[in-house]
């Protein structure tokens, strides 16, 4: 009897312990891991280390797992998040095109066999695939900006072409697309159900897999969205910066980075080595291999599972993978230190982040045009506005990363208005520079416009250490 006691003791105790298990998991007061690819979707989304869930040193078969952002479960993500008090007015989205084909060849070896057709049956998949390509057959041309009217709306060859989109890409952004129509539409009702063409701004470059991302995201966004409501505007720069894109000294900051790179490219005896030893697998000079690129098309690899390629000489491996990798991450350290990027980031992103402030503020006004913006580009032009923003802890844009302005409104003082800086579903307000210092004097989440507004059309051109105050004046100024 006293056994039988003690063990119903022992049960019901444990059972409480349970209990207050998932009720403190459920309240996130303990960390929850879930893991995808091995990786958890948690750390998959900080810019910044965590040193409980990433590895204790740099890890590059991780970093580029994180690179490569396979689709799986629907992430956890900050945006949209904001005190009850608080009207969302305006979104700007800044993307990475989804997963593509390379854009180099390794001399002498064969292409990856990657399908560019959208597949139902074929992994990874989203519920609207079938829908979507159904909805671009129907795309008209009067919704584009020439010359994007002569872009496929979507990838369809059995072997992809040099850098076109895949699958997987649409998939992310379709996720992507999805998230924010829950954020933004269904739970914050930022644009009407009868939205019209001026309050959406649309903007690509010419590139179709930059074109198929925007469509992608759009679509998860806007479902079965009506073809003569949309209309992509075309931009020739990876920059985005329009008519603003001659600066002779944003070019002399690019050409002592591009130095920058090279001379440690050239310390690195172990990255030679490497070289050397793939080139005489593929039987070139070690010159070319290395004028191909080679980890742009070991990425499409590792990616999408293929195993490297090989000749009668041998195999490329996992083991020259990681050393160019860990090269990589090397580069990003260095550069943050010697901050000559940052020069041309300030530069760079200055007309990009002008235009989205100057949405913005016409947003505060009450205007009604623009109030959601999709900008749809590279990772070049999203590093730059990263580097500029301050953020110099953030990871090198993966496939199908994200970068979102949100304006805000406080309905309890309606003249004031805040913004929120995501990426990749990260609230990094508090992390740009110009307004981690905010939150010591404010219990406000956000950070006010006006410091956004102060940063791109003042304190960049003096982060420069110029007496410039315009950005003419700054891309032209002598004795750099």
């Amino acid at each position: 009897m006293l056994f039988r006691n003690r063990f119903l003791l022992l049960l019901a105790l444990a059972a409480l312990l349970a209990f207050l298990s998932l009720s403190l998991q459920f309240f996130h007061l303990i960390p929850v891991s879930t893991a995808k690819d091995g990786v958890s979707s948690k750390s998959r989304k900080r810019i910044m280390p965590d040193p409980v869930t990433e590895p204790p040193v740099t890890d590059p078969v991780y970093e580029a797992l994180l690179y490569c952002n396979i689709p799986s479960v629907a992430e956890r993500s900050m945006e949209g998040h904001a005190p009850h008090h608080f009207k969302l007015v305006s979104v700007n989205v800044f993307i990475r095109h989804g997963d593509r084909y390379p854009l180099y060849v390794i001399p002498k070896t064969k292409r990856p066999e990657i399908d560019c057709t959208l597949v139902a049956n074929r992994k990874p998949y989203h519920p609207k695939l079938e829908a979507f390509v159904s909805h671009m057959s129907k795309g008209s041309g009067a919704s584009f900006e020439s010359p994007l009217n002569s872009l496929p709306l979507y990838p369809n060859h059995p072997l992809c072409e040099m850098g076109e989109l895949t699958q997987t890409g649409v998939v992310q952004h379709l996720q992507n697309g999805q998230l924010l129509r829950d954020i933004y539409l269904k739970k914050h009702k930022l644009l009407p159900s009868d939205w019209s063409t001026d309050q959406l701004y649309l903007e690509t470059t010419g590139k179709s897999r930059t074109l198929q991302s925007g469509l992608a995201l759009l679509y998860g966004f806007l479902p079965e969205f009506d073809w003569k409501k949309i209309y992509f505007r075309h931009q020739p720069s990876a920059l985005f910066c329009s008519g603003n894109c001659y600066c002779p000294v944003r070019n002399q900051y690019l050409e002592k980075e591009q130095r920058r790179q090279y001379l440690l490219r050239l310390k690195n005896s172990q990255l030679e080595r490497t070289y050397g030893e793939m080139a005489k697998i593929v039987d070139v000079p070690t010159k070319q291999l290395r004028a191909a690129n080679p980890v742009d098309s070991m990425l499409c690899h590792f990616c999408h599972n293929v195993s490297f390629p090989c000749t009668r000489n041998g195999c490329i491996g996992m083991e020259h993978f990681k050393v160019i990798k860990t090269h990589q991450i090397e580069d990003e350290r260095e550069r943050r230190e010697k901050k000559l990027y940052l020069g041309y980031s300030l530069l760079g992103a200055h007309p990009i982040l002008n235009q989205t402030v100057n949405r913005l503020q016409r947003a505060a006004e009450g205007r009604k045009e623009e109030i959601f913006a999709l900008y749809s580009a590279h990772d070049v032009t999203l590093s730059p506005v990263l580097s500029a923003l301050g953020l110099s802890e953030a990871r090198f844009p993966r496939f199908a990363a994200r970068l979102i302005f949100e304006l805000w409104q406080d309905r309890e003082k309606p003249s004031e208005h805040s913004v929120r800086i995501l990426y990749n579903g990260v609230d990094v307000t508090f992390h740009t520079s110009f307004c981690q210092d905010h939150h010591k004097h404010s219990p406000k989440p956000m950070c006010p416009l006006e410091n956004l507004v102060r940063f791109v059309k003042r304190d960049m051109f003096l982060a420069l250490g110029s007496s410039s105050t315009n950005y003419y004046d700054a891309c032209h100024r002598e004795g750099f």
